[in-house]
């Protein structure tokens, strides 16, 4: 892999809103049902011990980079050799280019559901990856200023969950430990998916100045996002009898409907349009990665793999156009970004320490 030159590289407290950025975006609007099927209002500790387990695969991550000095796709090479090692990394590259499309797609469905319900899915899309194009063209010190932008332009949301404690019952949230350790567990499963992405360190390793002092900046970014989710996941608690938290899909906007101000009205509408900051880095970071990770892989300029990746996401989202079909999508998505991110990984982990071994002796 080639040097990445000094100017294009981006300071370590930047990867503090990359790492953070990229966690939050809509599984936020609707992550407490999901988590309250298996351990009910119990769920908060399945959001802190999921929040943990990325902890610890981060701390992984930066061991195997620091080992090999490289990104995702030096990784598989140290490991599996040229040819294998290319394989693995293209599944990540449809894997990234999955979450593109997740991302994109479950923004359009609230979109459609909350405010038009007409709202074309081909025409948002395209408009939507222009604009991403547009920011990735600029390098990674663009993406990761427009993620800097969107933790600090939108933060101020976080305030308006303050209405609900008028109407709140935080005794929901009793008894603790009122289910089983494989329920907890089973939630704790369900919850990790709704942190993937964080993984994109393994493609911008190469581009930080002074990486190894960059982890404890992830680490925090992991930390605010396990803190945000879990005063979130308390206060929906409160909030929601568990028979109406069971029919509410997208809870957090539900919570925004009670928000009363002298000059809005439905507050929700804000919400939702603001959300499109937050999501824009989510796009940018996935796009770049699996673009940049099949750059690595074949001499085609980076430009070219990201429109190409770029087109094909367009052409997938035209075809998921139906309710049942998004659930599919979430699915499948987030199934894989588990089996990557904590089964994969610590493999991984193990199979770059024994191969460390191999080739010093």
């Amino acid at each position: 892999m080639q040097p990445v030159p000094e100017n294009r590289k981006i300071s370590p407290g930047l990867v503090f809103f990359l790492v953070h950025s990229i966690q939050v975006g809509t599984g936020v609007l609707g992550f407490q049902r999901i988590i309250s099927m298996h351990a009910g209002y119990d769920g908060w500790m399945s959001v802190i011990l999921a929040g943990m387990l990325t902890h610890v695969i981060m701390f992984l991550m930066y061991k195997m980079l620091g080992t090999v000095k490289g990104d995702l796709v030096s990784i598989h090479t140290y490991v599996f050799g040229k040819w294998i090692g290319h394989f693995f990394s293209f599944l990540y590259a449809l894997y990234f280019s999955l979450l593109v499309i997740t991302i994109i797609r479950s923004y359009v469905e609230v979109v459609q559901v909350w405010m038009y319900p007409r709202l074309s899915t081909f025409l948002f899309s395209l408009f939507f990856l222009l604009l991403a194009y547009y920011i990735i063209s600029g390098g990674v010190r663009t993406i990761a200023g427009v993620s800097y932008l969107g933790t600090l332009l939108p933060s101020y949301l976080v305030l308006t969950f303050v209405f609900t404690f008028k109407y709140a019952d935080f005794r929901n949230l009793l008894p603790v430990f009122d289910h089983s350790v494989m329920d907890i567990l089973l939630s704790t499963r369900d919850m990790s998916l709704t942190y993937l992405g964080y993984e994109s360190i393994l493609m911008f390793y190469p581009f930080i100045k002074d990486p190894e002092r960059s982890q404890k900046f992830a680490q925090w970014g992991l930390f605010l996002t396990t803190s945000i989710y879990t005063v979130i996941a308390i206060i929906s608690f409160g909030f929601f009898a568990p028979a109406q938290l069971d029919k509410t899909i997208w809870a957090t906007l539900s919570m925004w409907k009670i928000v009363e101000m002298p000059f809005v009205e439905r507050f929700e509408y804000i919400g939702i349009a603001n959300w499109c900051l937050i999501i824009l880095p989510n796009v940018c970071i996935t796009l770049w990665c699996a673009s940049r990770v099949v750059k690595r892989m074949t001499p085609i300029k980076h430009r070219h793999t990201l429109i190409l990746i770029a087109v094909l996401c367009l052409c997938a989202l035209t075809f998921i156009d139906k309710r049942d079909q998004v659930n599919v999508l979430n699915t499948i998505s987030g199934q894989t970004g588990f089996y990557f991110n904590f089964l994969y990984i610590p493999l991984l982990f193990v199979l770059v320490y024994i191969a460390k071994k191999v080739k010093k002796q």
